[in-house]
């Protein structure tokens, strides 16, 4: 899923992990226990890491990118296990993780029914109680502009619920703050 190089250099700089580390995942995850074994779908950069690994005793990664898979390989082989996949096909097995989680990166699969996969993906590798948590970005003209050139198909925070429901989902939540949304559902 391309970027465009101003989105490629935030999403890779300090400036943005330390959002992330101190805003986004404490503000997504408020309230959630990821239990023992996290996968993130789609960490990128590897801005959420950090935040992460205090969270959850396992922490594992699917990367679509291979450039991407392989550089978060080569900096965080100590704190992220991780598998270079599609997270709306996760080569993972059923029932594997306590939580499922993603951050700012459900606007870049490219379409509704690819996120739709994706959100069955979520509750198939989730053992029954599991959670599935994150949190993307509110579609306006800045959020456009940002990503010019990009994939870009944001997520309407007021369709989000039934779509989790549809693929399995129940205790569905999805509150809109400051230009993004966080959600939390879980698998019965």
């Amino acid at each position: 899923m391309p970027m465009n190089l101003v989105h490629r250099l935030l999403c890779r700089s300090a400036l943005w992990e330390r959002a992330s580390t101190e805003r986004i995942v404490p503000w997504a995850l408020d309230g959630i226990d990821l239990g023992d074994a996290t996968v993130e779908i789609g960490p990128g950069y590897g801005a959420n890491i950090r935040a992460l690994c205090g969270r959850t005793a396992e922490l594992s990664g699917v990367e679509i990118d291979p450039a991407l898979a392989a550089r978060l390989r080569a900096r965080h082989a100590d704190s992220m296990r991780v598998v270079e996949g599609d997270g709306a096909a996760m080569p993972l097995p059923d029932n594997r993780f306590s939580a499922v989680v993603s951050f700012t990166m459900l606007h870049h699969v490219p379409t509704p029914a690819q996120q739709d996969s994706l959100f069955a993906e979520a509750f198939r590798v989730l053992r029954p109680g599991g959670v599935f948590a994150g949190s993307d970005g509110l579609d306006s003209p800045g959020f456009r502009l940002l990503h010019l050139g990009d994939t870009c198909v944001p997520v309407p925070p007021t369709t989000l619920p039934d779509r989790l429901k549809r693929a399995g989902f129940t205790d569905v939540r999805v509150e809109s703050g400051r230009g993004s949304f966080r959600f939390h559902a879980r698998r019965g």
